[in-house]
């Protein structure tokens, strides 16, 4: 089969690699049909690493994903051959402590697609995955949009967690595809005003078609004032959704006493810090959103309801063969990109 390989900073090359074969009777043989290109992923084009995960060239990257069933093992009863799926792209062990209390994203022994030293990525023309990971679509949702239920999932997660209430009034600082995902989930909340922020006009104004109360841009605008202008008691939640210690410190100049500060995004650095005055004396409570726990399938439902059409997300497509020129895209914020898609 081909296979896009990371062989170092900067570099891919497609390449030839063994096809997967079927090992347990639970296994599911896939054919990869549309793969979405993660700011992680970006990361390690760019650094080689996310934290402690680092990577050993040639590495295939890559864990937005839909595809169809190719083959299946003897015990699979979930999927069968010719089915399109969305693929769940953490495997947990289903037997640690963390598993037993329903926290499978926090599994001690979790495997991730795309993830050094774990599992190679989508990137590729077929993968072997457990059955219990293959979610069906039945057609419903179209394979480019079974690909982006992975990062709806983490924004439906967020705002899940979040558990903002009733009219609440909240900020989401970076609009970018993950950004944007907790937009949309936030729409299906009964809230109050919504602030949103971003450093790439393109995606301010694609946000701007959701319906939002504000966009701006820190870099041309006093971002912090004028929200705190628009609330001066402060906003009950922020989602905090580019990795950027700017974000976190705004974050805490326009949260109330007693509001709640979520983290969404990745940061680059190993270190990230908070202004201990303005966090003790506002009593601010902080969640990190580790990925997604059981929400691809309202994901799925989401989508299927028809009542945000999430593809506005899709900006850019290209074939596997083109999939440096992806990358090397949202490398460079290039052309208003917001969610660049590769299609077998």
């Amino acid at each position: 089969m081909k296979a896009m390989f990371l062989t170092a900073l900067r570099q891919m090359e497609l390449r030839d690699a063994p096809e997967p074969v079927i090992e347990k009777d639970t296994d599911v043989l896939l054919k990869i049909e549309s793969a979405g290109v993660c700011g992680s992923d970006v990361h390690y084009f760019e650094t080689g690493r996310i934290g402690s995960q680092v990577v050993e060239f040639p590495f295939v990257v890559g864990h937005e994903c839909s595809a169809s069933v190719v083959k299946t093992g003897s015990a699979v009863k979930r999927v069968k051959a010719g089915d399109q799926v969305v693929v769940e792209p953490s495997f947990a062990c289903h037997d640690c402590d963390q598993c037993n209390i329903g926290r499978e994203h926090t599994c001690r022994n979790v495997i991730f697609l795309g993830t050094p030293k774990q599992m190679g990525g989508c990137l590729c023309e077929y993968i072997v995955i457990p059955q219990g990971n293959c979610f069906p679509t039945y057609g419903e949702i179209t394979l480019e949009q079974g690909a982006l239920c992975e990062p709806l999932s983490i924004g439906i997660y967020s705002v899940q967690q979040s558990d903002f209430a009733k009219g609440s009034n909240i900020a989401i600082l970076g609009s970018g595809p993950i950004g944007m995902c907790v937009l949309a989930a936030s729409k299906e909340k009964e809230h109050g005003n919504i602030y949103i922020t971003d450093k790439i006009d393109s995606r301010l104004s694609a946000a701007q078609k959701l319906g939002v109360d504000y966009i701006g841009n820190p870099d041309k605008v006093d971002i912090v004032g004028d929200i705190n202008k628009a609330e001066p008691l402060g906003l009950d939640c922020v989602f905090e959704c580019c990795g950027q210690q700017d974000a976190l410190d705004q974050a805490m100049d326009i949260l109330k006493p007693g509001g709640q500060l979520v983290i969404v995004g990745i940061p680059r650095t190993d270190l990230i810090s908070f202004s201990a005055d303005k966090f003790r004396r506002k009593e601010i409570t902080i969640k990190y959103i580790r990925r997604q726990n059981h929400c691809v399938q309202k994901a799925i439902d989401f989508i299927k309801s028809g009542k945000i059409d999430i593809d506005f997300l899709i900006t850019h497509r290209f074939e596997l063969e083109q999939t440096q020129d992806a990358f090397e895209l949202l490398t460079e914020y290039g052309d208003g990109v917001i969610k660049a898609m590769v299609n077998f």
